[in-house]
Formats: structure tokens, sequence, C-alpha cells
């Protein structure tokens, strides 16, 4: 099995970044908290306050697909619907 690799960022919404921002914390720890997260960071981007660079690490493809599951169904998934994402994926 070989690590999954996700980079890149999103770009949010000015309507929806404070609701993005307020939970981007409970969204950072329950990521951390699943089996096969190895890395994860999201960080505001100091040149563009609605830009979010995104850096994640995940065990092997099963626990990444785990991930994106439970991303869609969570909060998270619902403030962050209408934000636009530029990710490259690596297997």
């Amino acid at each position: 099995m070989s690590k999954v690799v996700l980079k890149g960022f999103i770009i949010v919404p000015e309507a929806d970044l404070d609701a993005v921002k307020q939970e981007l914390i409970n969204h950072k720890r329950l990521t951390l908290e699943e089996q096969g997260c190895l890395v994860f960071n999201v960080v505001e981007n100091s040149d563009n306050p609605l830009r979010f660079d995104v850096y994640e690490e995940f065990l092997d493809k099963a626990s990444f697909e785990y991930h994106q599951q439970r991303v869609k169904a969570s909060y998270w998934g619902e403030v962050t619907r209408n934000v636009e994402r530029y990710y490259e994926i690596v297997e």
C-alpha cells in the first residue's frame, strides 16, 4: 500500500469566511483523530485571507477515501460547499 498525499489550496467566498474559520478548528481535530491520517495542515494564506493552503498525508487509499466520505457528510462539508478547490492528489 502506498501513502496518499493531497496538496493545494481552497478559495473561500468572503460571505463564508467566518463560518469556515470557526469550523476549521473542529475539522482539523476530527481529521487528525482519523485512523490513517499522518499529516493534516490547512493554513490561511498570509497574502490572501480568502485562500487556505492545504497539505494532507494518509497512510493508504482506504484511509484517504474514508476521510473524503466523512468530510462530505460533516458540518465542514456543509460550510465549505461554496469554496473553490485546487488540489493535486498523489498516490
